[in-house]
């Protein structure tokens, strides 16, 4: 079968890291899992701390067998996929073969493209320049801003009659424009408690 249509039918993904760790940010923060991060990315935001991601030619096609069978290693039964812009690809033979190994699926996305896969988890992280397509609003568990300026709030807040009720919403410091945003993130959510913050705690305790 050609790469092309490996890629079609979701089995091979373009790997660019995958790795064990702790979960850094909004809810499921603390918490034991297995990260793989799938290179290629339309979105290209400025901020991005993974800008190798963006383009997938520089990643290995990877089968996506091969990937499961890495994941499986992990003694933590959580898997987080996570980009790069992963809904760029076909995820439902990837979810297909976690579910029947016992995984709990967690996808993090921009929601800029369909949503493919069997999720347990869908932390959607918008980015103006490439917003979600409008049927994502619904299935999003957790809702993750990026706040890099005061112009962000509002933004922010324009989104979230599209959400459940149950979804949580999350406002998180650009790393890099953190000292200047904190106390403007913390002024915001005392005043709109329906929102909580999250912070890049992978990066305080220096691990992946």
């Amino acid at each position: 079968m050609s790469d092309i249509n490996l890629l079609k039918e979701g089995l091979a993904l373009p790997l660019m890291e995958d790795f064990y760790t702790i979960q850094g940010e909004g809810f499921h923060t603390g918490k034991p899992a297995y990260f793989t991060r799938i290179g290629g990315c339309d979105v290209g935001c400025s901020w991005c701390d993974v800008k190798e991601s963006w383009n997938a030619d520089l990643w290995p096609l990877t089968k996506t067998d091969e990937i499961i069978h890495r994941i499986e290693t992990c003694p933590s039964r959580s898997v987080v996929v996570t980009g790069g812009e992963p809904l760029l690809y076909n995820l439902d033979y990837l979810c297909e073969q976690l579910k029947t190994k016992g995984f709990q699926t967690f996808l993090e996305t921009s929601g800029s493209h369909p949503l493919t896969g069997k999720w347990d988890w869908i932390c959607l992280s918008p980015k103006k320049n490439s917003p979600p397509l409008p049927q994502i609003y619904k299935l999003a568990d957790e809702y993750k801003v990026i706040i890099q300026s005061k112009g962000d709030f509002d933004w922010a807040e324009k989104n979230t009659n599209r959400l459940t009720a149950e979804c949580k919403l999350y406002l998180q410091p650009e790393w890099s424009k953190q000292d200047n945003i904190m106390q403007e993130i913390v002024d915001f959510v005392m005043l709109n408690p329906k929102w909580q913050i999250s912070l890049q705690s992978h990066k305080y305790m220096k691990i992946p």
